[in-house]
């Protein structure tokens, strides 16, 4: 069983706590049996090899994301990466090319599913029971029970028609005449994706693709292909789904009315998450969330917070899981002279190291408050350990690793503070 699991979205409808970096799959706020807290891509991932061990997972996800994946999954996961994000159709026929170039047969059977969905271990049955049926027709489809008359998803009907976002009155109507949601979940046969693809943008190979895909239409997979297709079966699912897409229905995931450093009393049907170090109190608050990060502090009505997503566009994001740690923004500002600078704090667990790279418009001053350390510039190897302080220039090429977890005051100064100016490089360690 080969499984393409669908990465994206920008993070904006959950803001603060999610970005253009963390989006809510990464949101450790579910409970795993031991009682530790995990994300949907660690819950998605595991549940699925607990059905399969022998099952092959692919992420498809934007640059962006990829950090973050191998930080939760570690680096022998594979990740199809769009140059640029065109919607669902050219990112699972990318994902599709991917998969022939690490050998995967035309004969084999493909599942693509969203990765940010909270569902129940009946759902991952259910994928078992899709591989099983795929080639039965062109194109496998998942359907979901509605709950409620929902404007926000696409609906099947019962002689599998689609219908895109209907208002309430008419996604009424479709779940009384026994349509199902439109979970987003497709099998098929490698060999029916690729010849799709050949048919409609006219590449076939990934290289090709890779080379010309910003010029690819942005184009879901149901307009591209599903709402096309004449060969089609469905399987029903019952069970628990959820889209966490809001902070009304993400927090009814939550299993603590509050997380982090928080004092709160009298406070019905509210939701507090507090991820900064100074106290957060909430006294007689009601039907609200209120979450303060690094990014910003919201504080909303639940019904209201639907709104969010027009309020917020192009935020920097202030945090940030990356493979080797994390990095928090502590301040910004414009100096006299015109320069930028930019203070993070940043966090190297053991046996990691930032990429080797340099910068053309800035300086960059380190100052290491915990742990020890190596750090290269220009292949140059020194020891660093708390209490060292490293200046480095434009254009040097740099990298640190951690021997200890590695806590580091970073002051960048420059004209320009941009994660375009990363010029990156390989660089061997060795027994450094």
């Amino acid at each position: 069983m080969n499984i393409i699991l669908l990465s994206g979205g920008s993070g904006t409808r959950l803001w603060p706590l999610s970005n253009e970096v963390r989006s809510k799959q990464f949101l450790r706020i579910l409970t795993n049996d031991d009682g530790t807290k995990e994300n949907m891509v660690q819950r998605m991932y595991r549940m699925i090899k607990n059905i399969n061990d022998d099952v092959s997972i692919t992420f498809a996800t934007s640059q962006n994301q990829v950090s973050q994946i191998k930080a939760f999954l570690g680096d022998g996961v594979n990740i199809s990466v769009e140059p640029s994000r065109r919607d669902t159709f050219p990112a699972i026929i990318l994902a599709c090319y991917y998969l022939i170039k690490k050998g995967v047969s035309l004969d084999e059977n493909i599942i693509v599913s969203p990765v940010d969905h909270l569902v129940d271990k009946e759902y991952y049955s259910l994928l078992k029971k899709m591989d099983e049926m795929i080639g039965n027709a062109n194109l496998t489809l998942i359907g979901i029970k509605p709950t409620y008359p929902s404007e926000k998803f696409g609906y099947i009907t019962k002689d599998l028609q689609f219908v895109e976002k209907p208002n309430e009155n008419d996604a009424k109507k479709l779940i009384g005449d026994g349509a199902y949601w439109n979970a987003g979940v497709f099998g098929f046969k490698l060999s029916y994706m690729i010849d799709k693809a050949k048919e409609i943008i006219g590449y076939s190979t990934y290289d090709d693709i890779i080379k010309n895909y910003n010029k690819l239409n942005k184009i879901s997979f149901d307009y591209a292909i599903a709402e096309k297709e004449k060969s089609i079966s469905l399987i029903k699912y019952f069970g628990l789904w959820k889209d966490l897409g809001t902070w009304n229905t993400l927090s009814e995931a939550m299993t603590e009315q509050a997380c982090g450093n928080v004092i709160f009393d009298n406070c019905i049907n509210t939701h507090i998450i507090n991820e900064l170090s100074i106290p957060l109190v909430a006294l007689g608050i009601k039907n609200s969330v209120i979450v303060a990060t690094p990014d910003g502090i919201l504080v909303s009505d639940k019904t209201e917070s639907s709104r969010l997503k027009s309020f917020v566009k192009e935020m920097r994001p202030m945090s940030e899981t990356r493979q080797w740690g994390e990095y928090k923004v502590l301040d910004y500002k414009i100096l006299p002279n015109g320069n930028n600078s930019l203070t993070k704090e940043l966090i190297i667990n053991r046996n990691k190291s930032i990429s080797y790279q340099y910068h053309e418009h800035r300086t960059e001053i380190w100052t290491i408050i915990d742990g020890e350390g190596v750090i290269v510039i220009n292949g140059n190897a020194t020891k660093v350990k708390y209490g060292d302080t490293v200046t480095i220039k434009p254009l040097q090429k740099h990298a640190i690793k951690a021997l200890k977890e590695l806590h580091i005051i970073e002051v960048q100064v420059g004209d320009e503070l941009t994660e375009e100016d990363i010029y990156r490089y390989d660089y061997n360690w060795g027994d450094k």
